[in-house]
């Protein structure tokens, strides 16, 4: 009886600022271990921990020299926490960044052709087992990794991106970044993934593919040299075995997310004006043409 009685006390002196505080401070944390998912940063945290739990081992037995020691190696911690964790605080920063600026490739007139342009060139050299890279680039610039390669600027087409990565032409080793439907560069040198929990079967290419979607908000389309399998990156995230359906359907979610979202609203307002007009027949004429397709 007496919890309860605490517990109404509780609510009565929680306040809606309270609340609104509570969930500001679980969104932040939520948002750090989302980051921080699948990256070498948890194996790190991993070890400040148990740096922190001997601390302790040392203050509940009274090992004051282990104390001292440590005390001291403290002061430093919060300077070796940002040199350690650098990429993944910048990472962090510029996904936050992108996520609250407009998108660029969404707004584009010819997506849809040069989709098919990147999803036709990637099938084809799978075909031929020609290995690729192509760097998608979103809200992060990527000038530094275009500055690596040689500038390009010319309109992106299925017959260059074949062109380029033909193992006979002196541009085919290194990635294509693509900027606003145009390709930037070719031959780009991009950083490769520290994760140590990749599997051994991915190649530089891949693991390129993987840094630089793990430093900025670019996607990435990888064909193997060896097999021939397409695969797509996004966010150090990678899919693999894709056909040219799924691999469309991956590079529009990726460069037009405002769309998708329209989409995938669009069919619960479709099924919501079907029930509306369930119970009378001749008010189906009224939905237009688009929506019955």
């Amino acid at each position: 009886m007496s919890r309860s009685v605490e517990l109404l006390r509780f609510l009565e002196q929680l306040r809606i600022t309270d609340l609104i505080d509570f969930v500001i401070v679980w969104a932040i944390i939520y948002g750090l271990l989302k980051l921080v998912r699948g990256t070498r940063a948890v194996t790190m945290a991993v070890g400040l921990l148990g740096v922190g739990l001997l601390y302790q081992i040392s203050v509940i037995l009274g090992l004051e020299t282990l104390q001292f020691v440590m005390r001291n190696a403290l002061l430093y911690f919060g300077f070796a926490i940002l040199v350690i964790f650098a990429p993944e605080i910048r990472s962090a920063l510029m996904r936050v960044g992108s996520n609250l600026g407009p998108f660029r490739f969404g707004h584009a007139k010819r997506g849809r052709e040069a989709y098919d342009d990147i999803v036709h060139a990637a099938m084809v050299l799978s075909e031929r087992k020609v290995g690729a890279l192509i760097v998608l680039e979103r809200n992060v610039g990527l000038q530094n990794y275009v500055e690596t390669g040689v500038a390009l600027g010319a309109a992106l087409s299925y017959d260059l991106l074949v062109t380029v990565f033909d193992p006979h032409t002196p541009l085919h080793d290194g990635a294509v970044i693509i900027r606003n439907y145009r390709i930037e560069a070719a031959s780009c040198f991009l950083p490769l993934t520290l994760n140590p929990r990749l599997s051994k079967e991915l190649g530089t290419r891949h693991r390129a593919a993987i840094g630089v979607t793990e430093d900025t908000d670019a996607a990435a389309v990888v064909v193997s040299e060896e097999t021939g399998v397409v695969s797509f990156v996004q966010n150090g995230e990678i899919t693999r075995y894709l056909n040219s359906t799924s691999l469309r359907d991956l590079i529009r979610g990726a460069l037009e997310p405002q769309r998708r979202l329209i989409e995938a609203v669009r069919p619960a307002q479709l099924g919501r004006r079907k029930v509306e007009a369930a119970p009378s027949e001749p008010s189906r004429e009224q939905v237009s043409e688009p929506f019955i397709k």
